[in-house]
């Protein structure tokens, strides 16, 4: 593929720049299905397009003379150092976006040195992914089943793998209606399943839903799960899909170790806030007891340094990491890292910050609205 050019393929004539040129290629180049798929908010998608509405309306207050010569944009997530405060958040179905899928994910992130956290509905087994990226730096994203014991063999199997972390999907009772998934019947094509439940589901007539049989989520979800999530595990649990400061005050008394505010991408509950705009209070609440990171409308490093102003710890990315993949693969996801990394950068000198720890409130201007 590498001979193509803009109009028909990869990176001839005009080289892409920002990860809106990622965007434009993968919806020229998806098929429409998948494209929809992966675009999808719920309903009338406001919550989706408010995510990155809501950081064009923060203003910055930069600093200058301030001696950016050196800049060091390395923070640490969980104890573990990475290169930088991006990682990539937990999306389904990679295979759809590019032949090696997930495997092609896990080895950009390793090769840029950050979190990579890997969804239970990867085209990809979690065991694959390990021996692609034997050295990367995973978490993996875990629903809670009907069935239990579905949900603790997969723990196991992560744990005894070696992801560091449990990031628990809590916004999910149901799946949000997503109408033009449901336009287009979506389902995944024949050749495609979701790996890590491979034979578990007997072949039935039942409806599928996303590649599993429909009504496997359990909804009767609730914090006690948590106590039985840590009674299973060792591993550090962070609980994703937070939006208000009663539920995080919540999560800190249940003895979870992290927070990802988040929406799911706007694709569950339309008409909730932005998470950039949830975060604050959060933050405000948590008082640094615990990581408070966010995912949802990253689309520059500047995106980035405000998330990071407000308090996120780092920040996750969803959908641009699938536009990689399907420009390029590997090498794709790791031209989108690149580009936040070095924009990031950029932003962070260019308001007087040599580092993160340099980075604060202090940078945000609350604008009069």
């Amino acid at each position: 593929m590498s001979s193509c050019n803009r109009e028909g393929g990869c990176g001839g004539d005009m080289p892409l720049v920002c990860l809106t040129d990622y965007e434009e290629y993968a919806k020229e180049h998806l098929s429409k299905a998948t494209w929809d798929y992966y675009a999808a908010g719920a309903d009338e998608c406001c919550t989706r397009d408010d995510n990155l509405l809501a950081y064009k309306r923060i203003r910055l207050r930069p600093r200058i003379l301030r001696d950016v010569s050196v800049s060091d944009t390395r923070t640490t997530v969980q104890g573990t150092e990475i290169s930088f405060p991006v990682g990539i958040a937990p999306t389904a179905f990679h295979c759809l976006a590019w032949h090696e899928g997930e495997v092609a994910t896990a080895r950009a992130t390793e090769a840029l040195n950050t979190c990579y956290i890997t969804s239970t509905y990867s085209t990809c087994s979690v065991e694959e992914i390990v021996a692609a990226a034997p050295n990367g730096y995973r978490w993996f994203q875990l629903y809670v089943y009907r069935d239990r014991k579905l949900s603790e063999q997969m723990v196991h199997r992560v744990e005894a793998l070696g992801y560091k972390a449990l990031v628990l999907t809590v916004d999910v009772p149901y799946t949000g209606k997503r109408r033009n998934d449901i336009r287009n019947q979506f389902k995944l094509p024949p050749h495609l399943k979701v790996k890590n439940f491979d034979g578990v589901f007997q072949e039935t007539a039942a409806p599928e839903e996303y590649g599993i049989p429909a009504n496997t989520l359990d909804p009767s979800i609730s914090w006690k799960d948590i106590y039985w999530l840590q009674s299973i595990t060792r591993l550090p649990i962070i609980i994703k899909g937070i939006l208000t400061k009663e539920d995080a005050e919540l999560a800190v008394e249940h003895g979870v170790q992290g927070i990802i505010v988040s929406n799911h991408g706007g694709r569950q509950l339309d008409g909730g806030p932005a998470s950039i705009d949830a975060l604050p209070e959060i933050v405000d609440t948590v008082q640094g007891r615990i990581e408070v990171y966010v995912d949802g409308g990253i689309r520059t490093g500047s995106d980035v340094l405000k998330a990071l102003a407000l308090g996120a710890k780092c920040v996750f990315i969803g959908r641009p990491a699938v536009w990689g993949l399907a420009y390029k693969g590997e090498e794709g996801v790791r031209e989108v890292l690149q580009i936040l990394n070095d924009e990031f950068r950029l932003s962070m000198a260019l308001s007087g910050c040599r580092n993160v720890a340099e980075i604060n409130r202090n940078l945000i201007q609350f604008s009069k609205l």
